[in-house]
């Protein structure tokens, strides 16, 4: 009798670090694809170059984006695809900083490397959480990942929601972006967030359940931010507010001058003063103009006035003069430069009240991380009470920064100064404050786009320096803010968000579901 051989059993192996239950489901032997898996991750890469806050976004980029990489994260062993995932996010920084001029240094190249090192976390996050989970707690973990990472960037960054922030992608979607009087600027991105992994699971195993909780999410945003929009006050009383930059002609004059000397700060007065003062005079005049026309609140941009610090309170006299004899509230910009050096520079906004009175003379408190060096002020929002409600201050880049725009004002103004390439990006950001604080706002940005804002994020009025010899932007405006919830419990949603993301890895450690 021949003996057969027996059947030799092979023991059970364990899955390896690479292959997870995503991945088991899409392959149905926890192989994965290299074709596929390959082919999205520049997919991914391409649309997050749209999806960055600049002036080339598309909406729908943002969404896809996450989509694409969060698959590929999936599909990819831990570490090596966390590295991917990290790369694809500095190329996207730095085609960021690319496409906005803002100029690759050391310092900006260090700051994207870090950004996309902290973007990676949430991919991470669900890389090593989704496949320990049941399915309703899986999906929770990148969304929440990418919420709490676009907070914690700007706690622990200079850059505030400058960069890193999906919130900014969705200019211009107001029903949707009402969330933010709820949540802050972290609720679009968590949502965003949570459709790519809705898509995922149903990539992985089809289900109606997973799609119809998204669908449902989505819908009561995106209902109820239209009927805040619907619902809010039909009329308001007004105030008819005038935005002025100084023209063409004499910044250009100005600019030559300064081209001229090596310290604009320790030039001889001859040399520079003619040049400071024709802008100041020029401004002076629009502001008259303007005045005569009804404005009762005229705003001028950052650094609108620049002057050596010993003509300071020559300019702020003339400025003083001007709002008592029109009859209004002046603010103006003034960049005051020190012979004792860059960092004793000033950027200062002054509100005038109609008696000519100085109600505040606020100092820029976040300068430009790598390319101003002067002294930050305290970051105390200045507010006052007119006739024309709660007027409040800030300047430019602190606009960037949502927990010190929660501020009880009706009207914030915002003096800026940006450059061609960035500035209307910038200002587009600068109008979310409006939606999550409630209040109306005024960008009057030199060399940008300036805009005005309702508290539900309408632009009353936009000009663009670069379309006219002189930049005047005038809207009416309410003069009545409303309190909103994210102003109330403030950055709530996104320490809710942090918070969710530590309970689910607490209930990852217990093992895999059974």
């Amino acid at each position: 009798m021949t003996n057969l051989p027996t059947e030799q059993h092979a023991p059970p192996t364990r899955p390896s670090s690479g292959t997870t239950a995503a991945t088991k489901s899409l392959d149905g032997k926890g192989r994965s694809r290299p074709a596929t898996r390959w082919a999205l991750l520049p997919l991914g890469t391409g649309a997050t170059l749209f999806a960055v806050g600049g002036r080339w976004d598309i909406a729908a980029a943002a969404w896809i984006s996450l989509v694409l990489l969060l698959r590929f994260a999936r599909l990819s062993r831990v570490w090596s695809g966390a590295l991917w995932i990290w790369s694809a996010h500095a190329v996207a920084a730095v085609f960021w900083v690319q496409e906005s001029a803002i100029g690759l240094d050391p310092v900006v190249v260090a700051g994207a490397v870090a950004l996309a090192a902290l973007q990676t976390l949430p991919f991470l996050a669900d890389r090593l959480l989704a496949g320990r989970l049941r399915p309703g707690a899986a999906a929770l973990a990148f969304p929440a990942g990418v919420a709490a990472t676009e907070f914690l960037i700007t706690v622990v960054s200079p850059f505030g929601t400058a960069y890193g922030s999906l919130a900014v992608t969705q200019y211009g979607d107001l029903p949707l972006l009402q969330v933010v009087s709820v949540t802050g600027p972290w609720g679009i991105g968590f949502l965003i967030a949570y459709f790519a992994s809705t898509v995922n699971r149903l990539w992985e195993r089809p289900t109606w359940r997973s799609g119809l909780v998204y669908l449902a999410v989505l819908l009561t945003v995106v209902l109820a931010g239209g009927a805040r929009l619907a619902l809010g006050p039909a009329t308001a009383p007004t105030v008819r507010i005038a935005g002025i930059s100084p023209g063409r002609t004499v910044t250009d004059a100005q600019r030559a001058a300064f081209a001229r000397v090596p310290d604009i700060a320790t030039a001889p007065a001859a040399q520079v003063e003619p040049a400071m003062t024709a802008v100041e005079n020029d401004l002076l005049a629009a502001t008259r103009r303007e005045a005569a026309a009804g404005a009762k609140i005229v705003v001028w941009p950052e650094e609108a006035v620049r002057t050596q610090e010993s003509h300071e309170p020559v300019a702020v006299t003339a400025a003083r003069d001007e709002a008592r004899r029109s009859g209004i509230y002046l603010e103006i910009g003034v960049r005051v430069h020190s012979p004792a050096g860059p960092t004793h520079d000033k950027d200062e906004a002054l509100l005038i009240d109609p008696h000519g009175k100085v109600l505040w003379t606020y100092q820029k408190a976040h300068p430009i991380p790598g390319s101003e060096q002067f002294t930050p002020g305290d970051g105390r929002v200045p507010v006052a009470d007119t006739p024309y409600g709660r007027i409040a201050n800030v300047i430019c880049y602190a606009a960037d920064f949502p927990a010190m725009m929660r501020t009880r004002a009706d009207i914030m103004l915002v003096p800026s100064h940006d450059w061609k390439e960035y500035g209307s990006a910038h200002t587009e950001k600068a109008g979310l404050r409006a939606v999550e604080g409630g209040y109306s706002l005024i960008r009057q940005d030199a060399e940008g786009v300036s805009a005005a804002y309702d508290g539900e994020g309408h632009v009353l009025a936009s000009t663009d320096y670069f379309t006219t010899g002189r930049q005047i932007m005038v809207a009416y405006v309410p003069t009545h803010g409303v309190t909103t919830v994210y102003d109330r419990i403030g950055d709530t949603f996104a320490w809710l968000c942090l918070a969710c993301l530590l309970a689910l890895t607490a209930l990852a450690g217990r093992g895999r579901p059974s």
